[in-house]
């Protein structure tokens, strides 16, 4: 498959969050973009005791997810859903060993700026590629993101990440690794990153709200190498952030 579809507006946006000691993580930076989305898809603000609604449904679960959807509700506002869950704590920041195998896939026209809840094309993909995952390059051969992370290689010790144009998603993890790659003097470019220059990266991972800062150890059928230490410092550091007192961070 080379080209995408257009998501079905109707069917709205959602959110997915990581749970740590009973509250949302990076909540804010979660809300922000979704009020972004809103605004932007729909001229519409979020409802109002939404920050309140996804505190309570995260209280008392130690580590867990939560998915926030909002669906126009045809009156120029939101109907909103929130499910929180408890989930299994070595599905965040998994070792290497657990790490993806990725496989380049044809996006086509894809633009995946905003979270849709209409992911039909996506998870089509998915299920024809099973344990693999799909990794997004565009017409010219550079990677866009993961179908559901964004990606970082770690190229002469310095990381490099696709520009947040419009065309990818703006992660909040993303976002948390870019700062603390600078608090930690840790070089962080971004910039359009080839698919050719990523087979020949030192290391390759990938960021998401809930598994966090995970290996990729495997492209289109290729070991790819393994775990540096520079991003050891950095899944060090990205779950002290999110796992010590996830409610205040910016």
């Amino acid at each position: 498959m080379n080209e995408t579809e257009r998501p079905n507006p109707s069917r709205g946006l959602f959110e997915t969050l990581l749970v740590a000691n009973g509250a949302p993580v990076e909540l804010d930076a979660h809300l922000q973009r979704l009020a972004r989305s809103a605004e932007e898809l729909f001229g519409a603000e979020l409802p109002g005791d939404l920050a309140a609604a996804a505190e309570g449904a995260c209280e008392g679960i130690e580590i867990g997810r939560l998915r926030i959807e909002i669906e126009p509700d045809g009156e120029g506002g939101f109907e909103r859903r929130l499910l929180a869950a408890p989930i299994d704590p070595a599905f965040s920041f998994p070792d290497r060993a657990h790490g993806e195998l990725l496989r380049s896939v044809d996006a086509g026209a894809w633009s995946g700026a905003h979270k849709w809840t209409d992911r039909d094309w996506l998870e089509r993909t998915e299920a024809r590629l099973g344990e693999e995952i799909p990794l997004l390059v565009d017409a010219e051969g550079n990677v866009l993101e993961a179908g559901r992370a964004n990606v970082f290689a770690v190229l002469n010790g310095a990381l490099v990440t696709p520009p947040a144009d419009g065309r990818i998603l703006p992660g909040t993890a993303r976002a948390a690794t870019l700062a603390l790659a600078a608090n930690l003097d840790i070089e962080a470019v971004e910039r359009p990153l080839p698919l050719a220059e990523l087979r020949d990266a030192d290391e390759v991972f990938l960021t998401s709200s809930v598994r966090g800062l995970r290996p990729a150890r495997r492209l289109d059928g290729t070991d790819l190498p393994a775990r540096t230490h520079l991003t050891e410092r950095l899944a060090t550091a990205l779950q002290a952030r999110w796992l010590s007192a996830p409610s205040t961070q910016p």
